[in-house]
């Protein structure tokens, strides 16, 4: 065979697994960010004889305010229930990966009982708000700072607690190394992940067999051109946040999570600057912490809001 023949049929190969992963890369970056349902995502009705069931009903029963505002040019919605007795206490919950407010009655439940003005956001390109790309933290907790000084310009006097789950824990860790106003005063998160370059490796790996190179830098490119963010950047990591924080962090997890691994919220933990308590949940998938172990999660989060 011919040199330049050879060359040429390198080339076409080279050309060809080129286009290949070009091509992979759009389909996992529309797969991962881009709005919309996910297969790998379940949304199933929770059943009756769930230890929250009654909650979610009662939750979802409550008079609700309905409240917007604009941040990069979308329109972001909430409901906000207010406490029985008045209160400048305020919790403000998060959802996650691609959830809404409605999946966060519960939650929302916990801390109404709790005696807490509840408001619960959805995130950018979820539910009721607009926008097309998921943001995984590093956009929502923009979003969330200005749902914060919304809260503030409302009543000064506001005592802020951020409770996020999954990405939404992703998201109030985040916000954590951020210029917060002091009315925040502390965070709880549950399930959340070390940073996104960790839980999409962690994720091409387990449920599509693929290693980090070279598909997830192609993705993160993408990301980066966008939505203006690369999966590496320290804007979003967990735990680089943390690192410049000082506000009182409990953290939660399952020891069963197989979705973000359990061995994440030790990473979180240690990184954190501030007062922190960790609740690990025998038996508990992803998100299933409060399900698993209701009275376990009421005590530990309320002794946790008596302390800080």
């Amino acid at each position: 065979m011919k040199k330049k023949t050879l060359f040429k049929i390198i080339v076409g190969i080279v050309s060809f697994l080129a286009i290949v992963s070009i091509g992979a890369s759009f389909y996992f970056f529309h797969v991962a960010q881009v709005r919309g349902d996910k297969s790998f995502i379940s949304h199933a009705a929770t059943p009756q004889a769930s230890p929250v069931y009654q909650d979610e009903k009662d939750f979802l029963k409550l008079d609700k305010e309905n409240l917007s505002l604009k941040n990069d040019g979308l329109n972001l919605k909430a409901w906000y229930v207010p406490a029985e007795n008045k209160t400048d206490k305020t919790v403000i919950v998060v959802h996650g990966f691609n959830g809404s407010k409605e999946q966060m009655a519960a939650y929302g439940m916990l801390f109404h009982k709790l005696g807490y003005n509840v408001l619960m956001p959805d995130n950018r390109a979820h539910g009721a708000s607009d926008g097309t790309l998921i943001g995984y933290g590093v956009t929502d907790k923009c979003d969330l700072t200005k749902w914060t000084d919304q809260l503030i310009k409302t009543n000064p006097k506001s005592k802020i607690t951020y409770f996020g789950l999954s990405m939404g824990a992703a998201t109030v860790m985040m916000a954590s190394g951020q210029d917060l106003p002091k009315n925040v005063v502390n965070i709880i998160e549950d399930c959340g992940y070390s940073s996104v370059w960790d839980e999409l490796t962690f994720q091409a790996k387990d449920m599509y067999n693929l290693p980090a190179f070279p598909l997830l830098y192609e993705v993160s490119a993408l990301s980066k051109i966008r939505a203006g963010f690369a999966y590496g950047e320290a804007d979003a990591s967990s735990v680089k946040a943390l690192a410049h924080n000082k506000l009182p962090v409990l953290f939660i997890h399952g020891d069963a999570d197989d979705f973000v691994p359990t061995a994440m919220v030790d990473q979180n933990y240690a990184a954190t600057k501030g007062p922190r308590e960790k609740f690990i949940v025998k038996g508990a998938k992803h998100a299933k912490s409060l399900e698993t172990d209701k009275t376990g999660y009421y005590a530990q989060v309320t002794a946790f809001l008596d302390n800080y």
